[in-house]
């Protein structure tokens, strides 16, 4: 039970370090400070948790005539509602949201990986 906290509390804390770099990467994206970037990390996991999943499904048919490239959208999409949604972080249009959505999944996968290096399963 402590693992798991523990391994979901440092997640967070990395995915909040990922969108500082974001923001440090790209120009068009803008963290003001880390206690931003922990409540914009906890705002995009809840919209990827919650209204991705609805986003994918209703678009199933683009997805698939574009090969999978339209997910691409659905992320930049949940980072501009998240930029909307919050003060502390801020993009400057949809190209942003997207070049900054593909910098942030890439972290997430890096961050993934470290995380189950640290925190093998039992």
């Amino acid at each position: 039970m402590l693992a798991a906290m523990t391994k979901i509390l440092v997640r967070w804390l990395l995915l909040a370090g990922a969108l500082l770099l974001v923001a440090h990467l790209y120009p068009g994206v803008v963290v003001k400070s880390f206690s931003s970037a922990l409540v914009a990390a906890f705002v995009l996991g809840l919209l990827n948790t919650l209204l991705r999943p609805v986003l994918v499904l209703l678009t199933l048919p683009v997805t698939v005539l574009s090969l999978g490239l339209f997910l691409f959208v659905i992320n930049a999409l949940m980072f501009w509602a998240a930029a909307s949604v919050l003060e502390g972080l801020a993009v400057t249009g949809f190209w942003a949201a997207l070049v900054g959505s593909l910098i942030y999944s890439l972290c997430g996968m890096v961050i993934d990986v470290v995380i189950e290096r640290l925190f093998p399963q039992d």
